[in-house]
């Protein structure tokens, strides 16, 4: 991996301790390694605290740092090591679907699950380009099949996938940055790879929204968001597979099929629990609303496309998840 641009004085200044040099030279990479962390732990907040404590160890360590690879490798390393820790400590976070079977019918009293570490969706941004060796672009790096996919993976397997395959390191760095073996890194690739191609869909999202085109993804997205706020069933259906799923966590039950959305819908957020309205965004690389229920925060909605119709609904409740994509916790005066 090469650097970007440091000059080479910052550097000189950080390693001595100046605070302001080694903001200077950390700076450019902190939004990547932000997105490295999400990918390992599934949730921008544990992203936020894994950042912090690895340019905390970063700063401690760098006068340390003796050259030898690239300071964006070296980054990289003390950022995995990092997140390694906490996957240890907090183990894996899961979706509605990795838990329990669907449900054929709406769930009127469905009470959140607090014994699961829920997945949560993240604002994408402005992600840096793909490494030109890496195999995942940078926003199907953080797709929801695909970050759900890693959750699977014991730790040093996720650590080796990412590295390898969406950041560019060579089966030696990534040995070096995990204390293992090249051999032991192979091996866990092998099997990294095996469990994620039976996870993740052969077309990412990237693929699908570029052959759709984004005037269609505005008719998907605003169709969706119309539909809801009319209480327009039939809107709404239009615009679903046969086969799509709708899930809202932190509530463990989801729901599969046309007929069972269509059940939830009706005689839930399309009945009966008031007034909606839809800020568009973007998360994980995707197609996405903010929704407020009678003004109020709600959830960040993610939706996945299968072709122009949509096959999954991720509905991420709770106004926390609003702050992260620079949203208020009250409806603003102009959503659209």
């Amino acid at each position: 991996m090469s650097d970007t641009h440091v000059e080479p004085a910052d550097l000189v200044r950080a390693r001595s301790g100046d605070d302001d040099a080694f903001n200077r030279v950390v700076g450019p990479l902190r939004r990547e390694l932000h997105a490295h962390c999400y990918r390992m732990l599934g949730s921008t907040y544990e992203a936020d605290d894994a950042e912090q404590d690895a340019l905390l160890r970063a700063w401690r360590g760098l006068a340390g740092f003796e050259g030898r690879g690239s300071l964006r490798s070296w980054l990289y390393t003390v950022a995995t090591r990092t997140c390694l820790d906490a996957v240890e400590a907090q183990g894996r976070r899961a979706l509605p679907v990795d838990v329990g079977p669907s449900s054929p019918r709406a769930v009127f009293c469905d009470v959140p699950s607090h014994a699961v570490a829920w997945l949560g969706p993240y604002p994408d941004g402005e992600l840096p380009r793909a490494r030109p060796d890496a195999r995942y672009e940078q926003r199907e790096a953080v797709e929801l099949a695909f970050v759900a996919a890693l959750q699977h993976l014991p730790g040093d397997q996720r650590a080796a996938l990412l590295l390898y395959e969406v950041l560019g390191f060579s089966a030696a760095e990534i040995a070096e940055a995990i204390a293992t073996s090249t051999a032991s890194v192979d091996s866990a690739l092998q099997r990294a790879r095996a469990i994620v191609a039976e996870k993740v869909p052969a077309r990412s999202q990237q693929q699908t929204l570029r052959t759709l085109g984004d005037a269609r993804l505005r008719q998907v997205v605003t169709g969706y968001s119309a539909a809801l706020e009319r209480g327009d069933v039939d809107g709404l259906l239009t615009l679903l597979t046969d086969d799509v799923t709708w899930s809202m966590p932190p509530l463990p039950h989801w729901y599969r099929g046309i007929e069972a959305v269509t059940d939830f819908a009706v005689r839930l957020p399309l009945s009966s629990c008031g007034s909606w309205q839809h800020v568009p965004v973007t998360a994980n690389g995707q197609a996405a609303v903010a929704q407020y229920l009678d003004g109020r925060a709600w959830s960040i909605t993610v939706l996945t496309l299968r072709g122009e119709r949509i096959a999954e609904i991720i509905s991420f409740l709770g106004a926390e998840h609003f702050a992260p994509f620079g949203l208020p916790g009250t409806v603003p005066d102009d959503p659209r």
